[in-house]
């Protein structure tokens, strides 16, 4: 099991590396000069050259892509200097040549270029209201979407399944984005007198008295639509995991000597029907590409999506790579805890 997790975590870290040198080498390409656009318009040639050497985007992209692996790497060979210890906030481990030493320190996301503000404090802000929308629609859709795919599968063929296949089959080919923009214009507009909700929002929200408020209403429609398309998929791969499983010889076994159907869908079927549901979860849970940047804009929900989409427009290059990188992160342990819940549900599964 531990050298498994020990493999696993050396493969997350080389899919981490090359993501970084993916967004690098695709910035590096791109048409645009962030030095140009932290001070605008109006700056003159020397300025700018000058912000561009401040910056490294001058080097060859090699070398910005080596740097920029240094500052996020927990280990690293720096120059200790008072500037370096605010940077890395570094304890020293092993002193080389000259004023170098072999550190322990935390990785180091680098400044905004266009406010000046730690990539660390940006993402610090964002990632608590993505991951409480993240987990709220998770939830919503895995309740919601086993026990439909469970009374479906109890009764194929009937009224009942044949309305969770229509519903299902609509949640899931309509965009998050649309079904967003549905959500804010019928419950946040015009129903909005009636059910409170507004049409945009975010978790904290600042009131005429300077002061931050919490506002849980604005945390249902966009939780609605983020779990709109995983409820309809997790009902479908509930559904024909059931219809798998209630149809082998255990649990005909298992209804045989008087266990009630509770018991039996409960303990028997509904295990062994959850991996594939669980590998869903997980990976909707770890995908950047599942509408959370979309309906985050929708609804001006402050969170990581609507700070990568920030980033991205102002070409804000550090930020970019601090939302793609903690993204990473969280898909390489998500799909690690998945990889092991599998081997708990499913005996039959080894992990070597």
């Amino acid at each position: 099991m531990a050298i498994y997790v020990l493999r696993r975590l050396i493969y997350g870290l080389f899919v981490m590396v090359m993501v970084v040198a993916v967004i690098t080498g695709i910035i590096f390409l791109a048409p645009v000069d962030p030095a140009q656009l932290t001070f605008g318009q109006r700056s003159d040639v020397a300025t700018v050259q000058a912000k561009t050497a401040e910056l490294g985007l001058d080097q060859a992209l090699y070398l910005q892509l080596g740097k920029y692996l240094s500052d996020i790497a927990p280990l690293s060979i720096v120059a200790q200097t008072p500037e370096n210890q605010r940077k890395y906030k570094y304890v020293p481990l092993f002193c080389l040549a000259g004023n170098n030493a072999l550190v322990l320190k935390t990785p180091y996301l680098r400044e905004s270029y266009q406010t000046g503000r730690p990539v660390s404090e940006i993402l610090a802000e964002a990632i608590p209201a993505t991951a409480l929308l993240a987990f709220v629609a998770l939830l919503l859709a895995t309740v919601l979407g086993i026990f439909w795919g469970i009374v479906a599968a109890l009764r194929p063929h009937s009224v009942w399944d044949q309305m969770i296949s229509v519903i299902s089959v609509f949640g899931y080919s309509l965009p998050s984005y649309v079904a967003a923009m549905l959500l804010a214009l019928v419950f946040g507009y015009w129903l909005g007198d009636w059910t409170g909700l507004n049409i945009q929002g975010s978790l904290l929200v600042l009131d005429d008295f300077g002061e931050w408020q919490l506002r849980w209403n604005n945390l249902v429609l966009p939780a609605i639509a983020l779990g709109l398309r995983p409820v309809a998929l997790i009902t479908q791969l509930t559904r024909s995991a059931m219809l798998d499983v209630l149809s082998q010889d255990f649990v005909r076994t298992a209804t045989a000597k008087g266990l009630s159907q509770r018991l039996v869908i409960g303990k028997h079927a509904l295990r062994n029907a959850l991996n594939p549901i669980v590998s869903a979860i997980s990976g909707w849970f770890a995908s950047p590409a599942d509408g959370r940047l979309f309906v985050e804009n929708v609804f001006n929900f402050k969170g990581l999506g609507s700070a990568t989409v920030t980033a991205l427009l102002n070409f804000d290059i550090p930020v970019v790579l601090g939302c793609v990188l903690f993204t990473s992160v969280v898909f390489v342990f998500v799909n690690l805890i998945s990889d092991l819940l599998y081997a708990w549900l499913d005996p039959r599964i080894r992990i070597k």
